[in-house]
């Protein structure tokens, strides 16, 4: 071959074609991350897991409306920051210990509240206590909305496994309320500028409000209706022996697997409660799944393929989890630092949150919603 055609075909080598990414995919790296970052209230990394979110969303969000919806989730999460602080002072500021920022009159209680304080003094490790634990809450948060903003709703749910066909329609109102709640933000306010709407800010809040909330909760209810119309929710012909295996089988594995969570939290509990019983109750959950989803019967238009990519975003986010339970397990000082001194921060641990942006690098180029519309044809007069 000539070098020089093999240089150019090296160089006009085209990039990787736009697609979506299975959606199972963009939730297991966003439960990773949920999962690293509730192990753990060191603000630092907290932080660099809502950035690591962040960025990722930055880099594979497309231009569909419900993918807009990050926004929101990032002003809840900011909230929950702020009422969880505020809790703190309303509640007592923890004038046992620590360095007083502030002395406030404390509000007289009955005797039968005992052990409930309203404001009192204010001290700076009290106040960080709140701030770390609204961090972690927040982080989740973030973490959940970034699934949100890059999984499809309704791509996810087609990829759901058959046995939670039958509870279908309820799992659609759940996941696509927030997805829609952010198109329908949008449709109403440019619906409100083309009226010229005016008026103080509180006015146009208030006018807002309900015709999104009530915009939302249709466009998932009419979603959910189409599903229900597809087979979702149909529970077909079932004898009762069936029902007796897979209801047995589905309560066993859901006993085994809180048994088993709860002696791994109990170092009290005997170790053959911890592993071994999360283990089998695991086993016998995914046989009543199997059980329930054998009877099922459906067909899927142009299904959701896992592939290289898909491996490498779910493997990125379940990585730092497995790594932070693992190698950082025992290490109090990084995870859940002081509130009297500065946080430390760790290599491994930095590693361990920072698995997640490979996700954004590893996932191809969304497909836009701006590039299928087909453009209208010229008129010719």
């Amino acid at each position: 071959m000539d070098p020089e055609a093999a240089r150019l075909a090296v160089t006009d080598r085209t990039p990787r074609l736009p697609r979506d990414l299975h959606p199972g995919a963009w939730w297991l790296w966003a439960l990773g991350l949920a999962a690293t970052a509730s192990a753990t209230t060191n603000p630092v990394l907290l932080l660099t897991i809502a950035a690591v979110a962040g960025f990722a969303v930055a880099c594979r969000r497309a231009d569909h409306p419900w993918s807009r919806s990050f926004q929101l989730y990032l002003g809840l999460a900011a909230l929950i920051v702020v009422v969880r602080v505020l809790a703190r002072i309303v509640l007592g500021g923890g004038a046992d210990y620590g360095h007083v920022l502030v002395d406030l009159p404390e509000v007289p209680l009955p005797g039968w509240v005992a052990g409930i304080r309203l404001f009192g003094p204010v001290t700076r490790e009290y106040l960080l206590g709140g701030l770390y634990d609204g961090l972690r809450l927040a982080t989740l948060v973030v973490c959940v909305g970034a699934a949100n903003s890059l999984a499809d709703p309704k791509r996810l749910l087609k990829s759901m496994p058959p046995a939670l066909y039958e509870i279908g329609t309820a799992i659609v109102v759940s996941v696509s309320v927030m997805p829609q709640l952010a198109a329908s933000v949008q449709r109403v306010r440019r619906a409100r500028q083309l009226r010229g709407v005016s008026g103080s800010r509180i006015r146009r809040l208030r006018g807002l409000v309900v015709p999104v909330l009530e915009d939302a909760l249709e466009r998932s209810l009419a979603l959910a209706a189409g599903m229900d119309a597809r087979g979702y929710g149909r529970s077909g012909h079932l004898g009762r022996r069936e029902r007796t295996v897979t209801g047995t089988l589905m309560l066993a594995g859901l006993v085994g697997i809180c048994v088993g969570t709860y002696a791994m939290l109990d170092h009290t509990a005997p170790r053959w409660l911890a592993t071994p019983m999360l283990l089998v109750g695991c086993a016998v959950a995914v046989a009543g799944f199997v059980a329930a989803g054998a009877r099922v019967r459906r067909t899927r238009y142009r299904p959701d393929h896992w592939r290289l990519p898909e491996l490498v975003v779910a493997a990125s986010g379940l990585a730092g989890a497995v790594l932070t339970y693992t190698v950082l397990a025992d290490d109090v000082r990084v995870l859940h630092p002081a509130v009297d001194a500065p946080p430390v921060v760790t290599l491994t641990a930095l590693v361990a949150v920072l698995l997640g942006a490979v996700a954004a690098v590893a996932a191809p180029p969304p497909r836009l919603a701006s590039a299928e519309r087909v453009p209208e044809r010229a008129v010719v007069r």
